[in-house]
């Protein structure tokens, strides 16, 4: 174990874990959405998860940078907060924010940095995008909601965890990105029954039971 002071708090980690790791395994929460536990590379996709680090001329994705003994880390500063409230507002700004008639509702990430960072669900300063995200959905038992989605990538982290090769993946370029299926509509090419570890994985219900679906699904 080492021994770190975040904010002025000292606490312990094990070594080889990241900054962002040691912070939530002690209860210091940093804002992230793509990271995800027992992860080698994390993504550092959706530039939340700045600190500063006593040394470092700037802050720094706490996902990519170690914990080493000593280190001190602060998570609230100005310019950490001003780097989170950019990257959230510009994410809200293509995100469709119906929380009333979403299954995540008032347990959903993006509703917890909301309130964190003092950034509204609908932000002013930026006009709301809309992009062409017209790629097809032909899973069989799942539906991509890609208005809803955050390209976090969760769910084909999740996937290829679970079943050694991800059956979703990230198509499409830049601002019309969005999660798509391999396999077409035939079912047998999904491995899905009785598997729900992607939509699980989603921190924002972007991921959905089709009540049409070809398959059942036995749990």
């Amino acid at each position: 174990m080492m021994r770190l002071i975040v904010d002025g708090q000292g606490i312990e980690a094990v070594e080889g874990k990241s900054v962002l790791e040691a912070c939530l395994d002690n209860g210091i929460y940093v804002p992230n959405l793509c990271f995800m536990k027992g992860m080698k590379k994390p993504p550092a996709s959706c530039r939340l998860c700045f600190v500063e680090i006593e040394g470092k001329s700037r802050p720094v994705v706490s996902c990519k940078v170690e914990a080493t003994e000593g280190m001190i880390v602060r998570t609230d500063t100005q310019a950490v907060r001003r780097l989170q409230r950019t990257a959230l507002r510009l994410l809200l700004s293509a995100h469709d924010a119906d929380c009333r008639n979403c299954p995540s509702n008032k347990k959903c990430d993006l509703q917890r940095m909301v309130k964190l960072l003092g950034v509204r669900l609908r932000p002013r300063r930026l006009p709301h995008l809309d992009p062409e995200k017209t790629l097809p959905q032909d899973h069989p038992l799942f539906e991509i909601l890609a208005s809803r989605c955050v390209l976090c990538g969760k769910c084909v982290t999740t996937c290829r965890a679970r079943n050694g090769r991800s059956l979703l993946t990230f198509a499409g370029r830049g601002f019309n990105t969005v999660i798509s299926a391999w396999g077409g509509e035939n079912p047998a090419s999904y491995p899905c029954d009785g598997c729900l570890a992607c939509l699980e994985a989603c921190p924002v219900s972007a991921i959905m039971l089709k009540k049409d679906r070809s398959f059942q699904l036995e749990v």
